[in-house]
């Protein structure tokens, strides 16, 4: 990573250079989130070593979402190991949309991935726990030592997510008849949709993915959040799967394994590096912030995250030994 004044100023270009996009929309399938200030727009990025550099409204707390599959996915590679979570779960893109059913049916009613909603709720069944209380405090408990911090339910978003999950509901029935799950669907349904409505800022997004480019060691507290077994895992999963169908031009444009989530954040992971976290509700139709993904194109180039690039030793390119 460059210099930490270099980081700063990259961040408040990226930030002052796509803060005047209003193309997209902000998501309305869930009420609560149809609420969401258009303007908003914050950047954060974490290096391996705890700096933080951030740019606009890095401290607007809004609800994960999606982006709480790969942190969940995490947790419960952790705690089952790396073959359980690939023969239960799966890590192919599926080409569909997040919420498809076709997906499901498709593959002989296996889950393809964890980043989609039926791999993501498959997955949190399978968090340790007795009951699912206690598998929701597991999942927050878990996510808050990734972002270093306590995180906490935002209530409204919860209810309104609830009020209007049938299709997850269906989905997670139909995983169900498949055994494909868990325990009650139905709770698996409630406790993923409580993970999806943990509030987080950019910040937060910024140090959970700069644990996972640590090797699992989050770098503003200095604990040790998963193994560095389950980070490779994880990031492997994201850079296939992390921006749904469009994963494929992500990783060709960008280079970094990320994750989307539908009220507008979006993190990127740099292993050994560091990650970047964004927010901006407005929206693409695949569900995947437009500014958050412009800026982290940007950081990308910028910083030299890609995860492709190379530079060649310029002695061995002239032919020496």
């Amino acid at each position: 990573m460059p210099s930490g004044d270099r980081i700063k100023t990259i961040v408040a270009y990226a930030h002052e250079s796509y803060s005047e996009h209003e193309g997209g929309q902000v998501a309305d399938y869930i009420p609560q989130l149809a609420n969401a200030d258009p303007s908003m727009f914050g950047i954060t990025v974490a290096d391996a070593s705890g700096g933080l550099y951030s740019a606009g409204d890095a401290d607007v707390e809004f609800s994960i979402q999606s982006i709480s599959k790969a942190f969940v996915y995490a947790l419960v590679g952790e705690a089952l190991g790396h073959n359980v979570v690939r023969e239960h779960i799966g890590v192919n893109n599926t080409g569909l949309s997040f919420n498809s059913v076709m997906a499901i049916e498709l593959n002989e009613g296996h889950p393809m991935n964890p980043m989609v909603n039926a791999g993501a709720i498959a997955t949190t069944s399978f968090m340790p726990g007795d009951t699912p209380a206690e598998q929701w405090e597991n999942i927050r408990t878990g996510m808050s030592r990734f972002a270093g911090r306590s995180i906490e339910l935002d209530g409204a978003v919860y209810r309104s997510e609830i009020a209007n999950n049938q299709r997850n509901k269906a989905l997670a029935g139909l995983l169900e008849s498949y055994h494909q799950i868990t325990g009650n669907p139905m709770d698996a349904v409630d406790v993923y949709t409580r993970q999806c409505s943990l509030l987080v800022t950019t910040r937060d997004l910024a140090v959970m993915g700069a644990t996972l480019a640590a090797g699992g060691i989050n770098p503003v507290t200095g604990k040790r959040v998963i193994s560095a077994d389950v980070c490779r895992d994880t990031l492997a999963v994201l850079a296939s799967t992390g921006l749904y169908e469009r994963s494929g031009d992500w990783l060709f444009e960008v280079g970094l394994p990320a994750k989307s989530g539908v009220s507008g954040g979006i993190v990127a992971i740099a292993p050994g590096k560091g990650a970047i976290g964004t927010f901006s509700p407005l929206l693409d139709s695949a569900g995947n912030s437009i500014r958050g993904q412009q800026a982290t194109a940007h950081l990308s180039r910028a910083l030299g995250l890609n995860v492709f690039a190379s530079n060649v030793d310029s002695a061995r390119s002239n032919g020496d030994d």
